[in-house]
């Protein structure tokens, strides 16, 4: 079926029943080679006492999971490094709000609609010297290409209009979600995952806790999120709620989770370079693990060595360097759904031109849904003066020469109505007063 359509209710309010398309049998060649692949991948950051076990495990692992296919996944193919993909590595991110089986969040029958209510697009530069999050708010209208059809590889999904972005998944999966974003940025998306509920618990566990900071108390029994004001080392189902509170946090929208989120995200970037994960065999073999088995990854992120030459990129790039930003938009009349602003166009480009972008912090600060800096942390005291060398023989001092710095390509500086944060920055999530 070809086509167009308008939407109707492709949201939260009426979704489809879940279509799932049927996978193809991996070869035992296939699987060999991603055998010889985990192996290459683990040498690379463990002793080799474990490289056989780690190994076996990742690939088990890998063919347990589902897989799915992006449209632009090909321009990987014969690439040598990530580093060598022409304008950098785009990976899309969605959080997928299907309740587990257990029912530990609700009946999964009647609670889950499969909605991406968690939409990333993570921007990793081609020289890996800045890393750009982007998060898309789940109530904003956007259209949508023809998609093919997860259900069968023969049929087209027709193409949609100011539909809201969290209906997509279930729409046309997350190949549908990646055509979408790639469409409204114009940025090129070969690589992508979708995690559950389960996945993110995970997660927050293999990395031992992230800190995170409310500026006020947050008690929301929709989320189960009850937190005094303060830091907070959270992790399991208390760093689920906390990502997934929104009544409870900013202006009580979707937007004032989003900004929450990000706190969280730049806690957890700080927490993997101070305690050295990315750089630990044993803690990267744990976080590989919790990936693979909690997410539906693309089919070129399937191959271990991808992933840890990832995890080595991110590991090198300066907090100051890795920056969240939420989607500009702007509300529609009746303040039910939002649509990308003029703004948006500056974050587009940037992101075509693998440019960096930085955020004015008063603009997070005084939004509405923002967030606030950490008011109990110390001011950072100025770097000491370095007295001039003294030349040998002579009294007269000599400046000494500073080193040269490596060329970082300048930052796109964001108008005030773009809010986020940057990695090094702790910033506490504000109580919903209403």
């Amino acid at each position: 079926m070809k086509g167009d359509a308008r939407a109707t209710g492709v949201g939260a309010e009426a979704a489809e029943p879940p279509r799932h398309g049927h996978l193809r049998r991996r070869s035992g060649v296939a699987t060999y080679f991603k055998l010889a692949a985990s192996v290459i991948a683990v040498f690379a950051v463990s002793a080799a006492a474990v490289v056989a076990y780690a190994a076996v495990d990742l690939v088990r692992t890998v063919q347990q999971k589902p897989t799915v296919t992006l449209a632009n996944e090909q321009i990987l193919e014969g690439v040598p490094d990530i580093g060598a993909i022409d304008g950098g590595l785009s990976f899309l991110l969605v959080g997928s709000d299907k309740r587990p089986a257990d029912g530990s969040f609700g009946d999964p029958d009647i609670d889950s609609a499969v909605l991406n209510d968690v939409t990333m697009l993570v921007h990793l530069a081609q020289d890996h010297s800045h890393v750009e999050v982007v998060s898309f708010p789940r109530d904003m209208l956007v259209s949508v290409p023809e998609c093919p059809d997860p259900a069968d590889s023969a049929n087209t999904l027709p193409a949609l209009f100011e539909t809201p972005l969290n209906g997509v998944l279930q729409w046309g999966g997350l190949a549908c979600v990646a055509l979408t974003i790639e469409q409204l940025t114009g940025v090129t998306i070969p690589v992508g995952g979708v995690v559950e509920f389960e996945g993110v618990a995970a997660l927050a566990e293999a990395v031992g806790g992230v800190e995170v900071c409310l500026a006020d108390p947050v008690d929301d029994d929709r989320s189960g999120l009850h937190l005094a004001a303060g830091r907070h080392l959270i992790t399991g189902y208390t760093a689920l709620s906390f990502l997934r509170t929104r009544h409870g946090v900013g202006d009580g929208s979707d937007l004032g989770r989003i900004a929450s989120q990000q706190t969280f995200l730049a806690s957890l970037a700080r927490t993997m370079q101070s305690s050295g994960t990315l750089g630990d065999p044993v803690k990267l073999y744990s976080i590989a693990k919790v990936i693979l088995s909690n997410m539906q990854l693309s089919n070129a992120l399937q191959n271990p060595v991808t992933l840890v030459a990832v995890a080595r990129a991110l590991q090198a790039v300066d907090l100051s360097r890795i920056t969240f930003v939420q989607y500009p938009t702007v509300y529609d009349y009746a303040l039910r759904y939002v649509s990308p602003s003029e703004s948006a166009e500056l974050v587009n480009l940037a992101l075509q031109q693998d440019l960096p972008l930085a955020v004015n912090p008063d603009a997070t600060t005084n939004a509405s849904f923002g967030t606030i800096p950490d008011p109990t942390a110390p001011t950072p005291a100025p770097p000491p003066a370095v007295p001039p060398a003294t030349e040998p023989g002579r009294g007269a001092s000599v400046t000494p020469t500073p080193a040269p710095t490596p060329s970082v390509p300048p930052a796109t500086v964001l108008p005030d109505d773009v809010t986020g944060l940057s990695a090094d920055e702790v910033r506490c999530a504000t109580a919903n007063p209403g």
